[in-house]
């Protein structure tokens, strides 16, 4: 292989699904490129990432790690990104401004469609990514059956880039397809060259066949040379390898154990040889090369002793401490190492680094000294699929909450919170339950707060079936003046969604003008409880005839009479309960279709149809009808029957009469919390 020459600072994002090693990797990568001491370990809570006490109470990474190192006298930075799908917008963040992402999995096909959100994100953005078998040093791992199944969930063709040397059950070693020599694995530390074992000789012609013939279809000088039986140059082969991986045209696959340091230092080496620069990083999300000095805040975390940091990568330029940025100063610059910040006098291209106290900047935001300058087109958050509602423990630490709140989302964007104008609840969304308890972890142990947090109010309303004339008179003499307001209206009901309408045709002023607003005040006031005890919808009511007393008439006695006039009324209208109906598209992959469709069905819903998803190979959208009641936990239960990587999208569709025994326990239930 050819001399490499050095390269400006590079970034990998190290992402795959929940367990599958990837903050053991980042430890043996540090451990690998020297920046250990002594390495850690993810069980014993040592370990560089994974320093929150959210993180280690579950013994689970719940936010991105940053740590930066050099390996052979070159700059890398590695982000370690939560593999639970409920904390994903640290990987979509992390995704944006990483030249190269290394995907960690389980060996094991049935494990493969847990990649799946990861890769399909990737190739949407157009992301080179590696992918890393982990764990093979267990018996059962099949790295060809991985593969397979990997191959399945991406249209970029995967590039086995190495074989199995196996002893009895157990892998050793591998071998090289590219060059096509062998090494043995030492736990811990560098592999020994060896022979390549004489019953793998056919195998590794044959898998380093396939392996050309996929570059091939990228370059037609090794199409003929295939075509005409010449054997390519290691070099020339290496360089197809770089291109095209630079271009996210193809997937490399290695394989090792990150436990026991095994496959890691081969790993290192093709991020060093292959992965793209920052300038072409750059160059991929349209920002040109030449202009002021242009950072992107991709990270923000405000549970810093220091304050708040804002993380991002410097794209263009140099930026010093001290700079102004979008009309905010930078005041400190650090690289970081898991918890711990290495202050820099600047960022240079390439750099990722944590900014201090730059309150004003968002995730997502381009930096530059004249707050113009174009970076990233970032995306939106990922849409909330759970939700709790929640309030302070303690009622003096309500304006406490609403701003520690605030702070929490600022750090995660799929995070949101706000009032319910329907049930006046305040209602934290996410992605999950284990999502939200962590946030309200973090809100614990950050700012001591207590939290209450229960599954929201369904919002249900209420309307009529019949009409109804009522007579209504609010009368009462206390000494001087009283209060009269004598009303006649009818209550009728309206086609579902038109809302309130209130109409007079009052005659001979029988109710004066200015008392008929007072009515409609007083039949609004009644609306947002009715009879079953939920806000009413979609009737109409007609001021029609009343009387007045010269000297005891005032707005309030009319807003009384007609207050009356709805509560004597409204039971006798045949009141009925209307639930929210939610039209949802659920996303699985195919084979789990038939178990999505049963669920719904479960949960009285009414299935519209499924199609393939587009973009999205292997996998299904179903769309259905279903009641708000019935999604408050579907997320927990779709996660159980697909493996966890099933989501869905909601809107709202409809109300819809509710009746039955369901209904009544619903009334009755409004009855006893009132």
């Amino acid at each position: 292989m050819a001399v490499k020459q050095s390269s400006a600072p590079r970034c990998a994002a190290i992402v795959g699904p929940y367990l599958s090693g990837k903050t053991t990797l980042l430890e043996s990568l540090l451990d690998t490129s020297g920046a250990l001491k002594r390495k850690g370990s993810v069980g014993d809570g040592n370990s560089v990432g994974d320093s929150s006490p959210e993180a280690r109470a579950r013994n689970m990474s719940v936010e991105m790690n940053i740590a930066s190192a050099k390996y052979l006298d070159e700059d890398w930075t590695f982000i370690d990104c939560p593999g639970s799908v409920e904390l994903a917008q640290d990987s979509l963040n992390a995704m944006m401004v990483a030249d190269i992402a290394v995907v960690v999995v389980d060996p094991g096909a049935g494990k493969a469609n847990a990649a799946a959100r990861i890769m399909r994100e990737m190739d949407r953005n157009g992301l080179p990514y590696i992918v890393f078998i982990n764990k093979m040093d267990s018996a059962e791992a099949r790295v060809k059956d991985t593969f397979d199944a990997l191959q399945a969930l991406t249209h970029r063709p995967l590039v086995l880039r190495e074989i199995p040397i196996r002893d009895g059950d157990a892998i050793t070693g591998f071998v090289d397809l590219v060059s096509g020599r062998a090494f043995k694995w030492a736990d811990g530390g560098p592999s020994d060259l060896i022979e390549v074992p004489a019953e793998l000789s056919g195998r590794t012609g044959q898998e380093r066949n396939v392996l050309l013939e996929t570059l091939a279809d990228f370059n037609d000088t090794l199409m003929e040379q295939i075509l005409e039986d010449v054997v390519p140059a290691t070099d020339d082969v290496y360089e197809n390898l770089r291109n095209d991986l630079q271009h996210a045209a193809i997937v490399p696959v290695f394989f090792g154990s990150a436990e026991k340091e095994t496959g890691i230092t081969r790993l290192m080496k093709a991020l060093r040889h292959e992965a793209p620069e920052a300038v072409q990083t750059a160059e991929r999300h349209g920002i040109e090369a030449g202009g002021e000095p242009l950072a992107q805040a991709f990270k923000i975390n405000n549970g810093a002793s220091s304050g708040k940091l804002t993380y991002a990568r410097v794209w263009r330029g140099e930026i010093a401490d001290g700079s102004t940025l979008n009309g905010t100063r930078v005041s400190g610059i650090s690289k970081m190492f898991g918890a711990r910040q290495d202050k820099a006098a600047k960022a240079s291209l390439g750099d990722v680094v944590a900014f201090g106290r730059m309150d004003e900047i968002h995730a997502g935001d381009a930096l530059s000294a004249s707050g113009n300058a174009e970076g990233v087109d970032w995306p939106k958050p990922v849409a909330p699929v759970y939700a709790l509602s929640i309030r302070a423990g303690k009622r003096d630490d309500e304006v406490k909450l609403a701003t520690a709140l605030a702070k929490i989302v600022e750090e995660d964007t799929s995070l949101s919170y706000g009032a319910n104008p329907d049930t006046g609840e305040q209602i934290f969304r996410g992605q999950g339950e284990t999502h939200l308890r962590i946030a309200i972890e973090r809100l614990a142990n950050r700012n001591k707060l207590e939290v209450d947090a229960h599954l929201p109010q369904v919002a249900y309303k209420e309307t009529i079936r019949k009409p109804v004339n009522q007579h209504a008179r609010h009368k009462k003499q206390s000494g001087g003046h009283g209060q009269f307001g004598d009303v006649h209206v009818e209550i009728k009901p309206l086609p579902r969604g038109s809302g309130f309408q209130f109409t007079n045709s009052i005659s001979g002023g029988v109710v004066p003008k200015q008392y008929i607003p007072a009515v409609e005040h007083g039949v609004k006031d009644y609306m947002a409880r009715g009879p079953l005890g939920f806000p009413v919808v979609d009737i109409c009511v007609e001021l029609n005839d009343g009387q007045f007393h010269a000297v005891d008439s005032s707005e309030q006695a009319f807003k009384m009479a007609g207050s009356l006039a709805m509560r004597e009324g409204m039971p006798k209208c045949s009141p009925v309960l209307l639930e929210p109906i939610f039209e949802v598209s659920i996303s699985a992959p195919s084979d789990f279709t038939s178990k999505v469709q049963r669920l719904i069905s479960g949960r009285r819903g009414q299935i519209l149809g499924f199609e393939p998803k587009d973009g999205w190979p292997g996998w299904d959208e179903v769309s259905a009808h279903m009641p708000e009641s019935e999604t408050l936990d579907l997320i927990n239960e779709l996660r159980s029957l697909t493996q966890g990587i099933a989501s869905f999208d909601w809107k709202f569709d409809r109300l819809q009469e509710f009746t039955g025994k369901e209904a009544e326990d619903v009334v009755a239930g409004r009855a006893a919390a009132h």
